[in-house]
């Protein structure tokens, strides 16, 4: 059984970083994919970025490149989303998703929520606020 839980989230000052944390379990993590999600009260969900673990090739969403970066550390199976810079608008629940491959790319790098990914962690809540 997949299993996904982020950590990390928290209330953070605009202009503020944060590191959210994916531990993962139940899957072949270097063979597989890890994307990062959120959603905002009242918006729909945005893909942020993915990353295939099998090449550690990564995928960003346009508008967060720069601000976004997701990354794996070797020697454990996490996958973590560095945000820097943080704005209000940037309050959401920040979830991990797996699969076999990242899904919703393109040849340039970029990165979307096109598709449904097969599973999907509860989420860490990021609050940006003075």
């Amino acid at each position: 059984e997949v299993q996904l839980v982020e950590s990390g989230g928290g209330l953070v000052q605009p202009g503020g970083s944060l590191r959210l944390s994916c531990a993962a379990s139940g899957f072949a993590f270097d063979d597989w994919a890890v994307g990062w999600f959120r959603v905002a009260p009242g918006k729909e969900r945005e893909g942020i970025a993915c990353i295939n673990l099998s090449d550690g090739v990564t995928y960003s969403t346009p508008a967060m490149k720069g601000r976004f970066t997701i990354a794996r550390y070797s020697g454990n199976n996490t996958v973590d989303l560095e945000l820097n810079s943080l704005r209000p608008e940037d309050t959401a629940n920040y979830m991990c998703a797996a699969d076999v491959r990242c899904w919703g790319t393109s040849d340039r790098g970029d990165f979307d929520d096109s598709y449904v990914w097969y599973s999907y962690g509860q989420g860490t809540q990021v609050t940006v606020s003075s």
